[in-house]
């Protein structure tokens, strides 16, 4: 479903809950208002308990892959009622739609960009001036990205998912959240 789809979904039916499968710090940065935050990595062991929430779910990630991810992971688990916002959150503010920041940061694409750039670039560069065997880093991290683009995962972005810095202001309490998701009915969003 495109963003203005859901965007009228959202605000035709209170029942629709928002699913956003980002990493707790994606969720910090920007997210659609009202949302619920239970990251992919964690959704396969709270699935029975999402499973159990009546009405309709709009699964939320950054690009809409995960949120695919989800959702065959939902459907697997009996949940019928999930539609995906296709494009993610950057389509969901390329349309203009309303975001919530918490606290901004960079996303986890652009840190996987940057990361795995500065270690084929000072690979590359050792290789040109020191050590040519260390021209292998450029070419295995090249391959690592080409595997990524093929396969859809990216083992440096789940890596870096996990520091500190991704993983929020404060702990996510995934447990109370689901609880919450769950109990959702037709409350006013926040």
């Amino acid at each position: 479903m495109n963003p203005k789809e859901a965007a009228a979904l959202v605000r035709a039916d209170a029942t629709v809950r928002i699913l956003d499968v980002r990493t707790v710090s994606e969720f910090e940065n920007g997210h659609i208002t009202g949302a619920y935050n239970v990251p992919l990595d964690q959704l396969n062991e709270h699935a029975p308990e999402i499973r159990a929430a009546a009405g309709p779910v709009l699964l939320v990630c950054q690009s809409g892959q995960r949120a695919q991810k989800a959702d065959a992971l939902l459907r697997a688990a009996g949940m019928s009622n999930v539609r995906v916002l296709a494009g993610g959150m950057q389509a969901w503010m390329a349309a203009g739609q309303p975001v919530r920041r918490v606290r901004a940061r960079i996303s986890l694409e652009r840190q996987v960009r940057i990361v795995a750039g500065a270690i084929a670039a000072i690979g590359s560069f050792v290789a040109l001036f020191a050590w040519p065997q260390a021209a292998w880093i450029p070419a295995l991290i090249g391959s690592g990205l080409v595997f990524a683009g093929v396969s859809d995962t990216c083992a440096m972005g789940m890596l870096l998912a996990k520091l500190p810095y991704n993983r929020g202001a404060a702990t996510c309490d995934t447990e109370s959240i689901v609880r919450q998701f769950v109990a959702h009915a037709s409350e006013s969003r926040q």
